[in-house]
């Protein structure tokens, strides 16, 4: 005998896949992120009673998405009313009334430009990305950044706050404000990617998986735009290595002592393609540059570090950070240019000297320099600013080499 479908597996599953669209298009009406989060879980709370006892319908978004404006109506009606309010409940009847709820535009491209507007700091912007487009809770996104949930809420509240007091607009940018916004929304994608790379699964939730979801969504919503494409390949490229990134000790490996085999060749054959398809477009940026950097960091011959290196030179025109500065030196020395790159890092040491990546890839400088004293020091400080247990165990590796 079949099991009938389990209804709150069926809720998890359906707003997993369109819990952005429904809120997006909620907030898109009703201009409050606050009010639309409600109204969406006054809709969820009633999908669970109404699924339990007529079956789950046979187009949950559509449900949910119809249930989700009656519901804001509802919470409308109970507030003080106002002009905005009314023409708010006035866009939601018309839409409510549709014969089908799915015809409705897909309001998530706006919904994420909102999230990510350079007036919120950055670390509001990926909190909020997460919570409104990926739909992770207060307490997964709160686990992912180290902090409370009691302080992880305070943040998004305050994010919202600032949307609803600054009057920072719903919609796509203007073509000229375009570019600069789209690198916005793209760092938070990557920023969110590299937290989940730096800490590991959390609990229940992936932040790498969550950015690679969000970077296709953007393709899907931008399906013309190289640096969308470019921010795909990138995390396809680099994810694709995740397997092989922890040697069987529990040592960090860099890619060339990886073992390929672990590598996901199906993703990596992804990223490539999409990388090809961004470069077609011949607009380049600083995420097709960094792509084709990981892209070479896969190259079967092992990495091409002069190109590497010409490719951070040409990075560092769009992205003149320090950060940037340390990446170039390391393959500048990759290269055979390792005088050049001491030279480097001196320069940027004021700017980086508590930044871990930085302290350990001056340990190994000095180390192939023969300063093997320096380079013990380094390493110390490099262990001593490590979180990561496979990263302490591949540096304390690395200094105990000095002494041979």
């Amino acid at each position: 005998m079949l099991q009938a479908p389990d209804p709150t597996q069926a809720l998890n599953l359906t707003l997993r896949a369109d819990r952005g669209r429904i809120l997006a298009a909620l907030i898109a009406r009703v201009r409050d992120f606050q009010l639309a989060e409600e109204a969406l879980q006054d809709a969820a709370t009633s999908a669970l009673a109404h699924w339990s006892r007529s079956g789950i319908p046979s187009r949950p978004e559509a449900w949910l998405i119809r249930v989700a404006f009656r519901k804001a109506i509802d919470r409308l009606r109970s507030h003080s009313r106002d002009s905005a309010r009314d023409t708010a409940m006035t866009v939601l009847a018309q839409d409510e009334a549709e014969e089908d709820p799915m015809d409705i535009p897909d309001d998530r491209l706006r919904l994420i430009f909102t999230c990510c507007h350079p007036a919120l700091e950055p670390k509001s912007r990926v909190a909020l990305t997460l919570r409104t487009i990926a739909g992770l809770t207060t307490a997964d996104i709160a686990r992912a950044f180290l902090d409370t949930e009691p302080t992880m809420g305070q943040r998004l509240s305050r994010a919202k706050a600032k949307i609803a007091a600054a009057g920072i607009p719903f919609r796509i940018p203007d073509p000229e404000d375009w570019p600069d916004r789209l690198n916005s929304v793209l760092t938070v994608v990557y920023l969110i990617y590299n937290a989940g790379y730096t800490s590991g699964p959390t609990t229940g939730q992936d932040l790498c998986r969550e950015a690679i979801f969000l970077a296709r969504l953007l393709t899907t919503l931008a399906p013309s735009d190289a640096e969308v494409e470019g921010c795909l390949a990138l995390l396809l490229l680099t994810h694709a290595r995740a397997d092989a990134r922890i040697s069987p000790e529990g040592l960090t490996l860099p890619p060339a002592q990886q073992d390929r085999s672990l590598w996901d060749t199906h993703m990596l054959t992804e990223g490539l393609a999409t990388l090809d398809s961004a470069m077609a477009r011949r607009n380049p940026g600083p995420f097709q540059i960094k792509a084709a950097i990981a892209a070479l960091h896969t190259a079967q011959n092992g990495p091409g570090w002069p190109q590497i290196a010409a490719l951070y030179t040409r990075l560092l025109a769009f992205e003149p950070t320090p950060v940037i500065r340390l990446n170039h030196a390391v393959a500048v020395s990759e290269a055979g240019g390792l005088g050049e790159a001491l030279i480097h890092l001196a320069d940027i040491e004021p700017e980086l000297a508590d930044y871990q990546p930085f302290n350990a890839a001056k340990a190994d400088l000095l180390a192939r320099s023969g300063r093997a004293a320096e380079a013990h020091t380094a390493y110390a400080k490099a262990i001593a600013l490590s979180d990561s247990p496979a990263d302490i165990a591949f540096l304390l590796q690395r200094q105990s080499l000095l002494s041979h």
